[in-house]
């Protein structure tokens, strides 16, 4: 397991996958293991967020003492970096592949990691603060590499490509998940709380002038029914047009080395 004092004196190489993931031996609370820890881990920060979730607070969910936890794992961290990479198991695999063209595997893979970042709001701030070589989370990241790599792209721009669609669903994800989760603690609907929150800006005089160049948008987004209609038709749409952008790439750099058009 990872030290925190570990942590804190090597922070870029440090992490509970790149140490012995074996649960320690006997002494441990009856009934209690890992994966009975980070299922419960999960339900809190689903619940609560990462502010509030606590060894003690986690301790209490589980009915143990706070010393009990560390039989298992060495620091809140490690419960995160669990919890992350168990998240990551909700993207299949076998999933990805039954999808078989490039252009499909990528919105498999896209629509299933968003509908992740929207079921646990906690994991974008996770993203950039942990390495994510959990074996879930690398088993969706070869499915990423196989399915633009099978685009045609050179391999020097399969990276960008790779990021051009999946940090614009991590972008997606995250604020869909974050205005979920502001509606739920105003104790309203989702729809409920965009329209009072457009109404509030947009029957404000102040805001007339600097709004009128924005008003044919406003209106045309206020026509597609529900704030979930709306989220959905924009990745769909969006997720169209990077693919569509990836096809004339691939079609541009096969015709520099005078190839014939490919699939």
């Amino acid at each position: 397991m990872v030290k925190a004092a570990d942590r804190a004196k090597n922070p870029a190489g440090s992490s509970v996958w790149l140490e012995n993931r074996a649960a320690r031996g006997g002494g441990g609370p009856a009934g209690l293991d890992r994966e009975r820890i980070v299922a419960a881990s999960i339900r809190m920060l689903d619940a609560e967020g990462l502010a509030k979730f606590s060894m003690r607070r986690l301790a209490t969910e589980l009915n143990v003492t706070a010393m009990s936890l560390y039989w298992y794992v060495d620091t809140k961290d490690d419960i995160i970096e669990y919890a992350v990479d168990a998240c990551y198991a909700e993207i299949d695999p076998a999933e990805v592949d039954a999808a078989g063209d490039w252009r499909d595997r990528i919105k498999v893979l896209a629509t299933a990691y968003r509908l992740m970042l929207t079921r646990h709001p906690w994991m974008s701030p996770c993203a950039g603060q942990y390495l994510n070589i959990g074996p879930n989370a690398l088993a969706v990241g070869v499915k990423i590499q196989e399915a633009v790599r099978d685009s045609g792209l050179p391999l020097d721009r399969q990276p960008s490509a790779m990021s051009a669609v999946f940090q614009f669903v991590y972008g997606y994800g995250t604020v869909e998940a974050q205005f979920q989760r502001r509606a739920q603690d105003a104790g309203m609907s989702q729809d409920d709380f965009y329209g009072a929150s457009v109404r509030a800006f947009r029957d404000d005089p102040q805001f007339a002038e600097a709004l009128e160049p924005m008003t044919e948008i406003l209106d045309e987004r206020a026509s597609h029914g529900t704030v979930s209609a709306i989220w959905d038709r924009d990745f769909a749409y969006a997720l169209e047009v990077l693919i569509a952008g990836i096809e004339v790439l691939v079609g541009r750099s096969r015709a520099a080395r005078g190839e014939g058009a490919g699939t």
